[in-house]
């Protein structure tokens, strides 16, 4: 276990064989980022439909609208999965989750706001894995899906330390 910039414990190291996998499949992946990336969201809401609400821009939407066609959702959706993957291609290079320091902490207030608990950074690294596995069916291996997992888990260890750190923040402003 080595602690990163943030003071974050690194459990495994990022091999050199994970990063060519995930940089392949994101190679693959990047020319059609923005129909992959709104199936992800898809994805998230298939599997966990009470997630809807923990988006503002989602509820004024009515029930009725087709969400692949929320102009906010394909936005918002672009932004999350290119974030992902290129923070995921960065791993072994930096030894850290590669995002700006600011927007990590905009992540982890915006998360505390929403409620966003353990169980919904699942349902995410589920929807995440399976829509990698739609979009690169013929390199999908138990390798690369592992090789997602560990850099999904980076990710997801990272926003939820800055999570604590919003939540105190937010406690001692009381």
């Amino acid at each position: 276990i080595k602690k990163t910039r943030g003071g974050r414990e690194n459990q495994m190291a990022f091999s050199e064989a994970q990063e060519e996998l995930v940089l392949r499949s994101w190679k693959a992946m990047k020319p059609d980022s923005e129909s992959i990336a709104l199936k992800f969201f898809l994805r998230i809401f298939e599997i966990a439909p009470a997630a809807k609400p923990m988006f503002p821009f989602l509820r004024d939407a009515g029930e009725d609208a087709p969400l692949e066609s929320h102009p906010k959702l394909k936005a918002h959706a672009v932004t999350v999965f290119v974030m992902a993957c290129e923070s995921a291609t960065q791993l072994r290079k930096t030894g850290d989750v590669k995002v700006r320091e600011a927007t990590l902490r905009r992540l982890g207030a915006t998360h505390v706001r929403a409620g966003v608990a353990d169980a919904h950074f699942e349902v995410v690294k589920t929807a995440l894995l399976d829509t990698i596995e739609g979009a690169v069916p013929e390199m999908w291996t138990p390798e690369m899906k592992a090789a997602w997992e560990e850099a999904y888990d980076q990710l997801a260890a990272a926003i939820k330390e800055e999570m604590k750190l919003a939540a105190a923040r937010c406690h001692n402003d009381k």
